[in-house]
């Protein structure tokens, strides 16, 4: 999932998270108020993240369950290997040796990731849709956190942008007060076919191309 960095508006200014505030200097003097939010710290302090991670406990525990089983039989089966790969090393076995088992570890190890994946999909899908539902409340969140604080420029803390800013200017708190009275609590499961919103705009992107007629070929210019 990738992390929410959408440009915060407010009062028609707009200051990307990754800015650093020395970039708008004027925008910030002609200000009524400057705040500042950590958009992270947000999310993961909000009531409905920590509901939800408390109930997928629950609802996903036999996902979660099957999971830790199968580590611990792909660990049993690997330990062995891990050994004697390392004995191998130790007594200066052939190069070819060495390389035929480190293959073979490797194809275990990929193989028990990519079960272990498809057996959890279902609470990564689950942690997303949970995502996407907060991330969607934020931008509102944020605008009336600033409208009661009478704050016209907002900057997201971190990314590269603000290091330091004094306590009346950190909105944090104001803003996930607003984002948990709006979002008080999230669906945990999504709808039968959901897909999160970077596969389904990915899904969209390639079927708008597919849909452009191809392009006409180029006639050849006929002689005389």
């Amino acid at each position: 999932m990738k992390t929410f960095l959408k440009p915060l508006m407010m009062a028609g200014l707009v200051l990307t998270a990754s800015a650093p505030i020395a970039a708008a200097p004027a925008a910030a003097q002609q200000a009524q108020g400057v705040g500042v939010v950590n958009l992270n710290a947000i999310i993961a302090r909000s009531n409905a993240l920590q509901t939800a991670e408390q109930q997928r406990q629950t609802t996903y525990a036999a996902q979660i369950q099957q999971a830790t089983q199968r580590q611990q039989q792909l660990a049993a089966q690997l330990q062995p290997l891990y050994t004697q790969f390392q004995t191998a090393q130790q007594s200066n076995a052939g190069q070819q040796a060495l390389q035929q088992q480190a293959a073979q570890i490797q194809q275990i190890e990929a193989a028990g990731q990519r079960e272990l994946q498809t057996i959890m999909q279902p609470v990564a899908l689950s942690r997303a849709y949970v995502q996407e539902q907060i991330e969607e409340q934020l931008d509102r969140a944020i605008q009336q956190a600033a409208t009661k604080k009478r704050i016209d420029l907002v900057i997201e803390a971190g990314q590269g942008g603000v290091l330091y800013a004094a306590a009346p200017l950190n909105m944090t708190q104001e803003v996930l007060t607003e984002l948990n009275t709006l979002l008080p609590s999230a669906q945990l499961v999504p709808p039968q076919g959901w897909l999160p919103r970077e596969i389904r705009e990915q899904q969209a992107a390639a079927a708008a191309q597919q849909a452009q007629p191809a392009a006409a070929p180029a006639q050849q210019p006929t002689g005389r």
